[in-house]
């Protein structure tokens, strides 16, 4: 009892510290880096220090994981790529002090897999393109990715400490949502655009900024159900229903549309495995949530106008219909599909997916969708990885019921990838997350099936 108390003590005045540190950033931009440095300063220390016995590494990944976004929109990334680096880097120390499993076969194959399209890519890239940017861009994604697979698959943890890496990965984007409010307090109607609400984002990308929002409107929402206490319910509500607003009101919907699936898909295995006893509490818990998306829904449409409306039934500012719904990225996934059709065994080679489609659309965009990608850069050995990262986690949960994330984590995971790409290191994490092998003590300390690590 004493335990839970002081934890819930401690995730309040986090909650000030983040709140601090996005009013800190507002104030005086130039701190955002000096604020990473220290941040990536302590939780090395700190791993190094404890010898990862407690998933200190995993901790540190996830609030990197979270905080990535935030920290490229004020400035505090020293790389564009930073966070994805991060991530890597912390497992990998994790990796040195505790290992990785026996079992993890299929991901050093993964890994491996993704070796040949550098090789493409440096015989079939143009000179104009820079090699270095074009690599580091399409495949610290990717090879995020294979590390949190390695660090996770089979790896024991403890329901407290899986809780606690939760806490880390929300932590960061409660500062970037009163970031927001700080940058944006209102909107008004000439400011609002249909494709991506840049005011709203801070100016900063509205996929990426849904993105993150959904994720950490999806994590209070989990909190209302694994967390028995109410004052902290409470707080969790509110910090929703503000989440929940900012998400919305950034007119990106893949993020949002994520959000919810995620929450159906940790409803569903959430109620499947509770007692009897539980689910007066949680039948009223789920009218509450009921309630805040409505009301989240409706203010969000009253503060822009209808417009949220009129984005999400796919209609421009004067009501019409349009043609596409999914704003272009269809006509990006088919390019690719040619690409991969037209070069099916070594395919066009890791980056060359830009180039390629400026000599077939006259566009130079990068991909939105990581499945079309993989088959497009690396042919037959893009298809062999997808299988790899759909196949193995679903036999590993057939045999391990006991992670109640693992299909909304898994959700994440393939929706983001579908319509942003790996553009940020949160969904390659959150993959990872789904393949840990949660350890309830309380609740079943002796008779668990065993894991063989």
């Amino acid at each position: 009892m004493q335990s839970k108390v002081s934890s819930n003590v401690e995730y309040i005045q986090l909650l000030l510290i983040h709140i601090g540190i996005a009013f800190a950033i507002y104030l005086y931009p130039p701190i955002s880096p000096i604020i990473l440095a220290g941040v990536l300063l302590y939780f090395t220390f700190i791993i190094i220090q404890n010898e990862n016995r407690n998933n200190e590494a995993l901790m540190a990944a996830a609030y990197i994981a979270g905080a990535e976004v935030f920290f490229r929109q004020t400035g505090g990334m020293v790389f564009y790529e930073t966070g994805k680096y991060m991530v890597i880097i912390f497992l990998v120390i994790g990796m040195f002090f505790k290992g990785t499993s026996s079992k993890t076969i299929p991901f050093w194959t993964y890994l491996l897999i993704l070796i040949p399209g550098i090789i493409v890519a440096s015989i079939t890239m143009s000179y104009e393109m820079e090699f270095r940017k074009q690599i580091a861009f399409n495949l610290s994604g990717p090879v995020a990715l294979g590390v949190s697979a390695l660090y996770c698959y089979y790896k024991k943890i403890k329901k407290e400490d899986f809780q606690k890496v939760l806490t880390f990965l929300l932590l960061p984007l409660i500062s970037q949502m009163f970031y927001l409010y700080l940058y944006t307090p209102s909107l008004r109607e000439g400011i609002i655009s249909m494709s991506g609400n840049y005011a709203a984002t801070g100016g900063y990308g509205p996929n990426q900024i849904s993105t993150v929002l959904g994720m950490g409107a999806f994590l209070l929402v989990t909190r209302l159900f694994t967390v028995k206490h109410k004052l902290i319910n409470i707080i969790d509500l509110m910090l929703l229903g503000l989440m929940g607003y900012r998400a919305v009101i950034t007119f990106s919907r893949g993020g949002v549309f994520t959000a919810l699936i995620c929450t159906v898909a940790f409803l569903i295995f959430h109620f499947y495995k509770q007692r009897k006893g539980e689910q007066g509490n949680n039948n009223f818990k789920l009218l509450l949530l009921g309630a805040s998306i409505f009301l989240i829904w409706t203010f969000s449409s009253l503060q822009t106008f209808g417009l949220i409306e009129n984005r999400y039934e796919n209609r421009t500012k004067g009501g019409e219909l349009k043609d596409d719904i999914t704003t272009g990225r269809v006509e990006l996934f088919t390019t690719e599909l040619v690409a991969f059709y037209n070069h099916p065994f070594t395919g066009i080679g890791v980056g060359k997916g830009k180039e390629y489609r400026e000599e077939s659309l006259g566009i130079e965009i990068a991909s939105h969708n990581e499945i079309s990608r993989l088959l497009s850069e690396h042919g037959l050995l893009g298809v062999f990885a997808l299988l790899i990262l759909i196949f193995v986690p679903i036999l590993f949960w057939t045999k391990f019921k006991n992670n109640y994330y693992f299909l909304a984590f898994m959700a994440f995971w393939f929706l983001t990838i579908n319509h942003s790409a790996m553009r940020i290191a949160l969904p390659a994490f959150v993959y990872g997350l789904a393949l840990l092998y949660i350890v309830d003590e309380k609740k079943d300390p002796v008779h668990r099936k065993r894991l063989n690590n």
